[in-house]
């Protein structure tokens, strides 16, 4: 038995969202789009229309509620020309002043005349894409929810046999609407999430698509000026390649203890604020980049300025790098970001950038970006297994609560790493010192020492093993060694 014939598709004018459908809308099909108010429904409506004329299509827009000026205002907002979209204003009679105190108009003759001017406006202009806004203005005016299943299914059959396009909106303030679920061919489902602090996050969903495949659960998305932007969910297990180039060396005295990092592998690095772990992993990003590879740094924490200042004060000046386009050095905002679009931004700089190293500065801020720390967790193990199977080196900043004494994390995810990399403050020869020790390490040997380290204008300088050094895991490290043991004490920047 042959495969059944796939469904023509039609695009709807946002890349993203096609690609959450496979391909777009199944074409001739009536569709709905489902959510509260300010959702997005009448934006994402008129950018499939937009994208209709383009295309050549012609394009009505049935409208209930909006008037047609304040339809054409809404995508002026965006810098949308809506020239070339038929904008049908139709205004229940009931609702016509010079009418109201004349006559009563039974609701079901209403209803009825409602669908039948639809269904003249369609004959009349032929288009090959509609939308009508909403569905739930038209239940307003049904007598009942039989009378409005049978019009809904007159009107599906018609607009079918016209091999037309449609989008129905429904603002749900009918609450559950099984029934019409079942007269459309496919359903899309927006929401939001009001944070207690930051800018709201969008939601989308897939809730059917009869006769074609989908990306199924919630997608992220953002309404900015000029853009619908979607960002689908990550599949990791999609985007595998095969994994080949040398380990990633700092080229400083890091390699001798931790050695190599593998492609495809996580690094986090923890420690106390100011312990170096920004630097540390601008040092791996800056040796990519010699490399002749190409580097990401996303900072949730530092500003513009900051970064080039720390990496110049230790001899690590980024600017080069930045200017020529091989690190890229991206400022994240967590009260405004959502964890989808992270995800993306993330993606487009491996697959469109190709690049070898990630940085996320730091997971303590990312975790601000979700509520539950059950679904950061689920979302960093998907993005580190995309990561891991892309090949790329990536190395994550976990900050501890506390600066001296007994500091602790915030969140334990040792466990989704590869590598781990403990920094620590101590006290000798009446000075503020750093120390250094590998905790972890999966794909291969590591020096299981501790080691002092400095951050100075040489860069960084790894010390000869400290033996004497004691509590580096417990508490307050003590070193009862001699000073012959530790690096020569000269003027120490003091770099996170």
């Amino acid at each position: 038995m042959s495969d059944p014939t796939p469904l023509p598709l039609i695009v709807t004018g946002i890349p993203e969202l096609d690609v959450i459908l496979r391909g777009g809308l199944p074409k001739d099909r009536i569709h709905l789009i489902e959510g509260p108010p300010g959702t997005g429904k009448t934006t994402i409506a008129l950018r499939f229309l937009i994208d209709g004329v383009r295309n050549s299509q012609r394009c009505l827009y049935v409208t209930f509620s909006e008037s047609t000026a304040e339809l054409v205002s809404a995508a002026r907002t965006h810098g949308w020309n809506v020239e070339g979209i038929d904008f049908f204003e139709l205004v229940p009679e009931e609702a016509e002043a010079h009418r109201q105190q004349t006559i009563l108009y039974p609701a079901e003759m209403e209803f009825t005349q409602t669908i039948d001017r639809i269904i003249e406006r369609i004959e009349a202009t032929n288009p090959d894409r509609i939308v009508i806004d909403s569905v739930s203005e038209l239940r307003l005016l049904a007598q009942d929810a039989l009378g409005y299943r049978r019009q809904l299914s007159s009107l599906k059959r018609f607009l079918q046999g016209r091999k037309v396009t449609t989008i129905m909106l429904d603002d749900l303030r009918f609450g559950d609407q099984g029934d019409l679920h079942s007269l459309v061919h496919g359903v899309l489902s927006l929401s939001t999430f009001e944070r207690d602090y930051g800018a709201v996050r969008r939601r989308m969903r897939i809730v059917k698509m009869r006769g074609t495949d989908f990306q199924s659960g919630w997608h992220d998305f953002a309404l900015t000026t000029g853009e619908v932007l979607v960002f689908p969910s990550l599949i990791a297990e999609e985007h595998s390649i095969d994994i080949t180039g040398e380990p990633l060396r700092s080229r400083t005295g890091l390699d001798g203890v931790l050695g190599g990092l593998d492609r495809g592998t996580t690094t986090m690095i923890i420690g106390p604020s100011g312990a170096g772990k920004s630097s540390t992993a601008l040092c791996y990003a800056l040796a990519a980049v010699a490399d002749g590879a190409h580097a990401a740094y996303f900072s949730f924490d530092e500003a513009y300025e900051t970064f080039l200042r720390q990496g110049k004060g230790i001899g690590l000046d980024p600017e080069p790098a930045l200017q020529t386009g091989r690190l890229s050095w991206r400022r994240m905002h967590p009260s405004r970001l959502s964890p989808g679009e992270f995800v993306w931004a993330v993606r487009r700089e491996v697959e469109d950038s190709n690049a070898r190293i990630v940085v996320i500065d730091s997971i303590n801020s990312y975790l601000s970006t979700m509520p539950e720390e059950r679904s950061l967790i689920v979302h960093l193990h998907e993005l580190l297994t995309y990561l891991n199977r892309r090949g790329v080196v990536t190395i994550l900043i976990l900050a501890q609560q506390g600066v001296v004494g007994d500091v602790q994390n915030p969140i334990d995810l040792s466990f989704l790493s590869d590598n781990v990399l403990l920094l620590r403050f101590f006290e000798a020869m009446g000075g503020l010192r750093r120390a250094l020790a590998v905790v972890k390490r999966r794909t291969g040997n590591h020096d299981p020492l501790i080691h002092e380290f400095r951050l100075s204008a040489k860069g960084i300088e790894v010390g000869a093993p400290l033996r004497e050094l004691h509590g580096i895991f417990t508490g307050v490290p003590t070193y009862t060694g001699a000073n012959e043991a530790l690096i020569d004490d000269e003027s120490d920047n003091g770099n996170r």
